[in-house]
């Protein structure tokens, strides 16, 4: 897999003269790493610090994303990559699992970037992950990644946006620490700074650090069974400072939220595909 810190270190350094502007383009590159085997330690640290249960034959759902994170890294920090690395915030999620996916596997991982699209709050690009096992597609993602910045307009469908989903039953609240951000990183590779520290997240607008997205539906999936086939979709409606209290809900249809009071963080669905 490509080195992450040569990776962050360039995207860092070229962040600072990108500028998003009316038709860029993302690279066509299309990264692929064959013959990726799962490092049984790594993997049960991630199990544990988004609450999955370890020693399982079978990945979480959420896993192949992190494998595939240095890849997507090295997208990002390319110098034809129109968006600054520095302080992108992940906004969806959306996967589909056609198998389970087993440990003792080795799997092709592939990265590439979509278009551009515009957003109330700035500029969004789609990155999409794949993972083939003996030639099979068994897993692929998209992931949408926001940079903010003044736009001279909202988009057209700004206000067609949906309203929020009704609330759902609670059934567990958590207490999240300050180093979440910290202990994620360390077995993700995402060091975005503005997870890791309140110092290196007020540059970005923040005054406390925010927990990973991915941090966040991994660990309301481990909070329900995922079925070997499925489809996952999350949205990241608000960050989730930390430290924190959050409320997590969820129903017998697959839907789950994430939220502090009335405000929902992530909102989401588990589908049997």
């Amino acid at each position: 897999m490509p080195a992450l810190l040569p990776s962050f270190a360039r995207g860092a350094l070229l962040s600072a003269f990108r500028r998003p502007r009316p038709g860029a383009v993302p690279p066509r590159t299309r990264l692929v790493v064959p013959g990726v085997r799962i490092d049984l330690a790594r993997l049960a640290a991630y199990e544990r610090i988004c609450g999955f249960a370890t020693g399982c034959d079978a990945l979480p759902v959420t896993y192949p994303h992190v494998l595939a994170f240095p890849s997507a890294m090295r997208l990002m920090a390319d110098r034809r990559f129109p968006l600054p690395l520095l302080g992108l915030v992940h906004t969806s999620f959306e996967v589909t699992q056609r198998c389970t996916l087993r440990t003792g596997t080795a799997y092709e991982l592939a990265v590439y970037a979509e278009d551009l699209t515009p957003h109330r709050r700035g500029t969004e690009v789609t990155v999409a992950t794949e993972a083939r096992a003996g030639g099979r597609l068994v897993w692929e993602s998209r992931s949408t990644y926001l940079a903010r910045h003044r736009t001279p307009a909202a988009p057209p469908d700004a206000a067609t946006r949906p309203a929020p989903p009704p609330p759902l039953p609670a059934t567990a609240q958590w207490r999240l620490g300050a180093d979440v951000g910290r202990r994620y990183a360390a077995v993700s590779g995402d060091r975005n700074p503005i997870h890791l520290h309140p110092l290196t997240a007020r540059p970005f607008g923040f005054p406390r650090p925010l927990a990973h997205g991915m941090w966040t539906v991994a660990r309301c999936l481990a909070e329900q069974p995922v079925a070997e086939s499925v489809r996952v979709r999350a949205e990241f409606r608000a960050p989730v400072p930390l430290p924190g209290t959050v409320t997590y809900a969820g129903d017998t249809t697959g839907r789950f939220q994430l939220r502090t009071g009335e405000r929902l963080h992530v909102t989401g669905t588990v589908m049997p595909r």
